[in-house]
């Protein structure tokens, strides 16, 4: 479980704890189909971005008071109010109908990210810092993110196996709740020092506490282009996956096998194929990505070697939608998915190194806060060119060539991201 990491017994079963959390929290059965059921349900491309952007501002509203709140009220606790807005949104989503009714399945899912993103992060920076092993922050968070990585492998044969066998997109919102519960109850189960020290919560104020990590995010110059690189490459790629999907559903219906299963049954098949490859690949990036710093001789370099294979990835995935090769355009997605896991680990890691220990959760949910401004605005954006270059076919019958605006926008956010980290480098 912890590659050439050395940990007493006791260290054990905590890091078997963070990483049983980060297994349980990948089973989202739904996130396989959750495009595709919206668009079954007649929604067009720039109608899914509303809700995932109305979803992302209600992040952005909740995230950085709720990083605040957990500073000062118990972090361990946070993360248990975080599972139950989750499961309340996953039982809103199995029942809603009309398209209004996905809006507050989205608040309750804003809520659990909001109360999560940073939080669980802050855990573990806590316990790193607890028992000595500060050093390792890096190697260990991308160990805990390699156990989620192959909890999503594991959730894409489940999600698939569930569409099938029910035909119905409903169920695999209600199989989430499992999962969750019992991911509930292990977080339960962490040790109450978890919380943050009790003297110094009490000491803390959330007004404080949020204008302190305020004032630094926004101050500090390495913390605001760190922000700015994580906009454009987890903001630009959270929106640009989601096309993933449809991508998938293209090749399945033009498959000219396995005729005698409908195009759906093709779609959960391949869908399930193409993720749990993307995942097992993602866990591997995240557990090895300290390895990618030594090889590229450091943090910042290695980032910048990330930007200039983004570019090529993109530039790869919009020559597969131009040309109709879809099996070349989810390879940009598998690949980008790749270099993400790696990034992501890295990125923690030199935030982490910026920020203040004590205001931990607070900073990292700013952190994010760009990501999902990002998201809300690129999202219906995106949605609406993808529906525009779609034409009259509308997002029902979706063709590659239509999707050339998602490798675009994801192209220029690399070249952005990779001038943002020149930049720095320069002026340190």
């Amino acid at each position: 479980m912890t590659d050439d990491v050395k940990f007493d017994p006791v260290q054990r079963r905590q890091l078997f704890q963070f990483c049983l959390y980060g297994f349980l929290k990948s089973q989202q059965f739904f996130e396989p189909f959750l495009i595709l059921a919206f668009l079954e349900k007649g929604f067009s491309f720039a109608a899914i971005g509303l809700l995932v952007g109305f979803r992302s501002i209600c992040v952005n509203v909740l995230e950085i008071p709720s990083g605040a709140m957990a500073d000062v009220w118990g972090r361990r606790r946070t993360m248990v109010a975080s599972m139950l807005a989750y499961m309340a949104s996953f039982i809103i989503f199995a029942m809603a109908g009309e398209y209004w009714a996905f809006f507050p399945a989205m608040l309750f899912f804003a809520i659990g990210e909001a109360f999560r993103t940073g939080t669980h992060k802050a855990i573990i920076f806590h316990w790193l810092t607890r028992e000595g092993r500060k050093d390792e922050k890096a190697r260990v968070y991308g160990l805990t993110r390699s156990w989620s990585k192959q909890g999503s492998a594991i959730n894409c044969i489940i999600a698939a196996v569930v569409v099938i066998s029910t035909g119905n997109y409903r169920w695999v919102f209600l199989a989430t709740l499992v999962p969750y519960f019992a991911n509930l109850i292990n977080i339960s189960l962490y040790p109450k020092y978890l919380d943050g020290e009790k003297e110094a919560r009490q000491r803390k104020r959330v007004g404080k506490t949020l204008a302190n990590g305020l004032s630094l995010a926004f101050n500090k110059r390495k913390l605001r282009d760190l922000i700015l690189e994580n906009v454009c490459f987890e903001g630009f790629f959270a929106v640009t996956k989601d096309f993933l999907q449809p991508t998938i559903k293209a090749i399945a219906i033009s498959m000219p096998v396995l005729l005698a299963w409908s195009g759906e049954v093709r779609t959960a098949m391949l869908v399930a194929i193409v993720y749990m490859i993307l995942n097992q690949f993602s866990s591997i990036a995240s557990r090895q990505s300290h390895k990618a710093v030594a090889v590229a001789g450091g943090e910042v370099r290695l980032a910048r070697v990330l930007w200039f294979g983004g570019c090529l990835l993109y530039l790869l995935m919009g020559a597969g939608f131009v040309l109709g090769i879809g099996t070349v355009s989810v390879a940009g997605f598998v690949l980008l998915a790749l270099a993400f896991n790696i990034w992501k680990p890295v990125f923690v890691s030199r935030f982490h190194d910026q920020a203040d220990q004590d205001s931990a959760a607070t900073t990292l949910s700013i952190a994010n806060q760009g990501k999902t401004l990002s998201v809300a605005v690129l999202a219906p954006l995106l949605g609406y060119a993808v529906d525009c270059a779609a034409g009259q076919g509308g997002s029902e019958s979706i063709e590659l060539n239509a999707l050339w605006p998602v490798a675009v926008a994801g192209g220029v956010a690399a070249i952005l991201g990779l001038l943002i980290n020149v930049r720095g480098r320069r002026a340190s």
